[in-house]
């Protein structure tokens, strides 16, 4: 497949740091209109004491508006296991349009399984506003984004493209980060290694966004890098490496990690878009399913 990548649109970009899940969400900017979309956008919370709050997606909301901005897609990455998403609560704020890929379904299926969910949650992404295919375009003012599945963290997995500027989820961390654990249900150590591959034919200079920074070896959080130094120093994949090698190192690796500690409630968000589900009074309600992970 021919990726339409267009490098003369440099799209204006701004990051926002959430340290409790060390997420970064971003606000994406046509440069020729007022039009924008948002990428992985963080709810807060905190499992102790069950309390929700919105002060990540809130920052990006006063962003949006200070500055005159319309919100038209909110994009997930993926179906992510260490933060709930704030897409919800931002379109009920700012509109635009909820969108994922196409194979949330198999997540969907997978994690409905787990947390024992009835006949009445819908395993075909209803819950988004669109659920983008491999290769699939959508339009940001002017500006023309496009998806590229990257299975192997999650079968649901995209890397989206707008410009000269993509983001990454977790296929890929900075360079001296390397990339995402493959063991959640799902994962697949030899996936993650084609799909990363596969990023990696884009551009050398287009800027690449990742959605996850932890500092290694006590350096400022960073969150922008370059497909070319991705391709040159990436501690797991650069330089060559095989995807042998690869396999190897991320399968041993994983077994030494721990379960992200959102884990739990983020799933069950996440997979219907951002809503919390709700018990049959009509009250905010999440499942611990033991010994399921």
């Amino acid at each position: 497949m021919t990726l339409p990548v267009d490098m003369s649109v440099k799209p204006d970009v701004k990051g926002f740091f959430d340290p409790d899940s060390n997420t970064i969400s971003y606000v994406v900017r046509d440069p020729g209109s007022t039009a924008c979309a948002i990428i992985d956008p963080v709810m807060e919370f905190d499992p102790a004491a069950g309390r929700l709050t919105f002060g990540c997606a809130d920052e990006m909301i006063d962003h949006i508006r200070d500055n005159g901005l319309t919100l038209e897609w909110i994009i997930e990455t993926h179906v992510h296991a260490d933060h709930l998403s704030g897409a919800p609560y931002i379109q009920d704020k700012l509109g635009g349009k909820i969108g994922i890929g196409e194979h949330v379904q198999t997540v969907q299926d997978t994690f409905g399984k787990i947390f024992n969910e009835g006949t009445e949650f819908q395993r075909d992404g209803s819950q988004f506003d669109a659920l983008f295919a491999d290769g699939d375009t959508y339009q940001i003012g002017g500006m023309t984004g496009f998806a590229m599945h990257t299975p192997g963290h999650t079968p649901a997995c995209m890397v989206h493209v707008i410009g000269d500027a993509a983001f990454a989820g977790d296929t890929l961390f900075m360079p001296d980060g390397g990339s995402a654990r493959a063991d959640f249900p799902g994962g697949d150590a030899g996936q993650l290694y084609d799909s990363i591959q596969r990023v990696l034919t884009l551009p050398d200079d287009m800027r690449l966004f990742i959605c996850h920074d932890y500092g290694p070896g006590g350096r400022a959080i960073a969150w922008e890098t370059t497909i070319g130094e991705q391709r040159a120093s990436n501690i797991h994949v650069g330089g060559g490496k095989t995807r042998e090698e690869f396999i190897k190192f991320r399968t041993e690796r994983d077994k030494q990690l721990a379960v992200p500690k959102l884990i739990l409630p983020s799933l069950q968000v996440n997979m219907r878009a951002g809503e919390v589900p709700k018990d049959e009074d009509g009250n905010m309600m999440l499942k611990t399913p033991v010994n399921k992970l």
